[in-house]
């Protein structure tokens, strides 16, 4: 007779052993491979190369040596460089807020669907963007001229003796001019975008409650392209430090206001092109990309920043 056993009690089963770990794909790396060696090669490389020529002097007596950094105390004491600078920081400081807020305003009255021939006006509007910049800043020179331009005819036709545009304390504001003239358009296209895409549910409910035009503006439409203000006050301040080709162009037609360190850059160019001091070119430039780069970095801390 055969006896039955009783079964065995079920006990944990055994960790099965551990499953080798794949081999890291670099599938990705084919994706983005292309763009990352054109950004090393158009971006990185030249910054590099920047900082090695900086660190450089060319001397009569024993030609390039190292001086490590003795152009960034050079250019740290250098009053062309700071003038220079000061200079496209009254720029920024004035001609940016009034470039900005006109786009807003426009892009609020063509928001708001109230405005007859919206298209007309806003591909008329955002047409001297499309001007190259060499042009418009040509057209603009020639009429200010007090001699052939359009100033020079009006103080002709009318016995007038309106103030040259291209003197020496007017020459800033009549770049400022032709910059908010051709970007006027570019950051209006930025805000009227980022007001097409807020939901139409927020303005309804805010007629129920009757809210004014002013308060939806304020409470709704404002605080909702926040984003795309901080974008457009950052690109407006990295193109007035990168201020160059308005002054370079002017300068034929207004030498004595113009100068070849009217701004950063111009000074950069003209102590590489026409000074052959290229390391302490260098130099300069770098100084000014990082202070660019810290100005553009605190405005974006402060403009995103919650409850800002």
């Amino acid at each position: 007779m055969t006896t039955l056993q009783p079964p065995a009690a079920a006990g944990p089963r055994p960790a099965p052993p551990p499953a080798r770990r794949d081999r890291r794909s670099w599938k990705g790396w084919g994706f983005i491979g292309p763009f990352a060696a054109v950004f090393a090669l158009v971006f990185l490389a030249p910054i590099a190369y920047s900082v090695y020529l900086s660190l450089f002097r060319d001397q009569l007596i024993g030609g390039t040596t190292f001086v490590g950094l003795e152009n960034y105390q050079q250019a740290l004491k250098d009053e062309l460089f700071w003038a220079s600078l000061g200079r496209v920081a009254l720029f920024l400081v004035i001609q940016v807020p009034i470039m900005l807020g006109i786009a807003l305003l426009v892009a609020l009255a063509l928001d708001s669907g109230r405005l007859y021939g919206k298209s007309f006006f806003r591909i008329t509007i955002f047409l001297p963007y499309a001007v190259p910049a060499v042009v418009a800043t040509l057209m603009w020179g020639f009429m200010y001229g007090t001699k052939y331009g359009l100033v020079g005819d009006f103080n002709s036709a009318f016995g007038w003796s309106l103030p040259d545009p291209l003197s020496a304390d007017l020459v800033l504001a009549s770049i400022g001019n032709i910059v908010t003239w051709e970007f006027v358009g570019y950051n209006m296209l930025i805000f009227y975008a980022a007001l097409r895409v807020v939901p139409h549910s927020l303005y309804e409910a805010a007629e129920i409650d009757g809210a004014s035009q002013w308060r939806v503006i304020t409470a709704i439409k404002l605080p909702a392209i926040r984003g795309a203000l901080v974008i457009a006050t950052i690109f407006s301040i990295i193109g007035s430090f990168q201020l160059f080709n308005e002054p370079s162009i002017l300068r034929p037609l207004a030498r004595n206001a113009i100068t070849t360190d009217y701004t950063p850059n111009f000074y950069t160019y003209s102590l590489s092109f026409s000074g052959q001091q290229h390391n302490y070119s260098a130099t300069v430039a770098i100084i000014m990309g990082l202070i660019t780069m810290v100005v553009a970095y605190v405005v974006q801390l402060r403009g995103m920043r919650k409850g800002a």
